[in-house]
């Protein structure tokens, strides 16, 4: 079933709340959840050049819209296979290298299938990254920064979320996956 882009959105977005904040695998998603500067962009194209394309018009978009913190970039049709995201993942890094955002941006990466190299496919630890649709994070440094100075030591988030999924167990992981995919957005709402 192909969702329109307001479902897509609604699904991130309650993958975002019901999972990334209920279970605190990012202890700082909620205050940006609250605040409401998430923004959600679709990208339909089945082609990589057009992907990366989209992704600097949002790095562009963001440049122009501070008050906006974060965009999750989202490909439903796009990177069915880990690989090949994998490969965009590495030609998007190079890219905002190239275009003089090192420093300024940064990716965290998200797949439905995603799987640490040192993980098993079946691994419960793989859900930090698991998404509904392959996406990427555009995070800014200087708010990364920030958040890790108020933070304190963030080596160990990694450590702790590996711990609560794998308490967790991956069958239950992967029903807040479900969950966020039954979500559909309302005729007339605007995600």
């Amino acid at each position: 079933m192909q969702y329109s882009d307001s479902d897509v959105i609604e699904q991130t977005l309650s993958w975002v709340r019901n999972f990334i904040v209920a279970e605190n695998v990012c202890p700082f998603a909620q205050r940006e959840v609250e605040r409401d500067t998430i923004r959600v962009g679709v990208v339909r194209s089945k082609k990589l050049e057009v992907a990366l394309e989209e992704l600097m018009v949002e790095v562009q978009w963001l440049d122009e819209h501070p008050e906006t913190e974060t965009t999750l970039l989202v490909f439903p049709t796009l990177f069915k296979h880990f690989d090949h995201y994998l490969d965009y993942v590495e030609l998007a890094e190079s890219m905002l290298a190239e275009q003089g955002y090192e420093g300024v941006y940064q990716l965290a990466t998200f797949h439905p299938d995603y799987c640490f190299e040192d993980a098993t496919p079946e691994d419960a630890s793989n859900y930090t990254n698991r998404s509904p649709y392959a996406m990427v994070h555009l995070l800014r440094e200087a708010s990364v920064e920030k958040a890790i100075e108020f933070y304190g030591d963030t080596s160990v988030i990694p450590e702790r979320n590996v711990a609560h999924l794998t308490a967790m167990g991956s069958s239950r992981a992967e029903r807040y996956l479900q969950d966020a995919l039954a979500q559909r957005a309302f005729p007339g709402k605007t995600p």
